[in-house]
């Protein structure tokens, strides 16, 4: 059984290894409520995984600690089990989904863990790890459902009540249900008027469905940015602590993530990956009543491939009105380019690529279309644009 005594145990296990993260206030982020951040994605390995990874090892016995630690994860809990792993000197296997960032894969490798790429999403990864289990004797340590790994995350929740006991609301991303589930439990029992709000992505929203239906069923499949909380099903212990603790479970989209990532690094000068921003997004598009209210919303962690970043900040832009592709059909004569550059430059518009298309077969013979990206303020920048490019007698696509 959970209990209190034992998050208050990790902790005291806890105080050694991990980093006690900044609470930090984002003013900018949501103008109705207070926002704060609490920065895992700051934590020791990127994320708040290493809190419940390493509590779970620290209690094994030592005839399980010979035998070896074997996990499965889309890349946080990988590399919160393999540091774990490390410092209790134990040997750690680690099955992975075969999509997860190269850099995940890599930091896990760097910790001493042996990797298992497993074709797939997390499910398969965890079948897969449950396999290599029973051939080879290992300890398995769930990502999530297992009372000693929410314990562990469970302590985040003391950490926000001792930086922040006035805390109103926290919002907190959802896999499988492992953080939130202990961070609930724990703000529940010291301060039980204090709201708690799951946010899941629209492409993998399995504890949402469960939450909202009343029963537990595995989605066909997940697609999200947000790999590290791509779970096809809640687990069974996490689902019966967020039905008794958690007030909603709400959801995101790639598009509004994306926005979040792109906020966090541009307001705050900080990188979350897609899972970690989710509680963001939430705030940002209204998904969660924050007016007036003192709000926790956790970025669980910051390991997002680079490559990755360079599209979801792409995303971002358009999103928000900073980048637009605007396609206008022109006669072709001498001027024309000259004449939309000169409307988009007085604007304050910034061209940043120009394709030129004289052989697109659903244009007149004298016709020719001109496509152009361009950086923007925001969305009313480039309806002044637009209306300006319209007024000159041009034709938008």
């Amino acid at each position: 059984m959970l209990t209190l005594d034992k998050i208050y145990h990790a902790s005291y296990v806890l105080k050694d290894v991990i980093r006690k993260t900044d609470l930090i206030y984002a003013p900018k982020l949501h103008a109705g409520g207070k926002i704060y951040l609490k920065t895992e994605n700051l934590q020791v390995t990127g994320s708040f995984k290493v809190r419940g990874a390493y509590y779970k090892i620290s209690q094994l016995s030592d005839e399980e600690k010979r035998k070896g630690v074997i996990a499965c994860s889309a890349g946080n809990h990988a590399q919160g089990v393999a540091l774990a792993a490390q410092k209790n000197k134990i040997p750690a296997m680690i099955c992975i989904p075969d999509g997860a960032p190269i850099s995940k894969v890599e930091a896990t490798k760097s910790y001493g863990a042996e990797v298992c790429l497993v074709q797939g999403a997390y499910d398969d990864a965890y079948e897969k790890a449950l396999e290599l289990q029973k051939e080879m004797g290992y300890t398995f340590i769930h990502p999530f459902d297992d009372e000693m790994v929410i314990a562990g995350q469970g302590t985040i929740g003391l950490e926000i009540l001792d930086q922040l006991p006035s805390v109103d609301a926290i919002v907190v991303p959802v896999g499988g249900g492992g953080l939130i589930s202990g961070i609930a439990y724990a703000i529940k029992r010291l301060r039980p008027e204090c709201r708690i709000y799951g946010v899941q992505a629209t492409g993998a929203p399995s504890m949402f469905n469960a939450i909202s239906s009343g029963k537990k069923e595995a989605l066909e499949s997940v697609k999200t940015i947000a790999d590290g909380i791509a779970v096809k099903r809640p687990g069974d212990l996490t689902y019966d602590l967020c039905r008794r603790y958690v007030d909603e479970v709400v959801t995101v989209t790639d598009d509004e993530i994306s926005t979040a990532i792109l906020a966090l690094i541009e307001q705050q000068k900080m990188i979350a990956e897609g899972a970690g921003a989710v509680s963001i997004a939430a705030v940002m598009f209204g998904k969660v009543p924050v007016e007036g209210k003192n709000v926790v919303c956790l970025v669980s962690g910051g390991n997002i491939d680079v490559t990755i970043l360079s599209r979801v900040i792409n995303r971002g832009l358009l999103k928000s009105g900073r980048s637009v592709d605007m396609t206008i059909e022109l006669v072709d004569k001498p001027g024309q380019l000259k004449d939309v550059s000169k409307i988009i430059a007085d604007l304050g518009g910034n061209v940043v690529s120009i394709y030129h298309d004289r052989a697109d077969v659903d244009t007149d013979v004298n016709a020719c279309l001109l496509r152009i990206v361009m950086e923007t303020r925001d969305f009313e920048h480039i309806q002044q644009i637009r209306e300006a490019v319209l007024q000159a007698g041009y034709k938008i696509i």
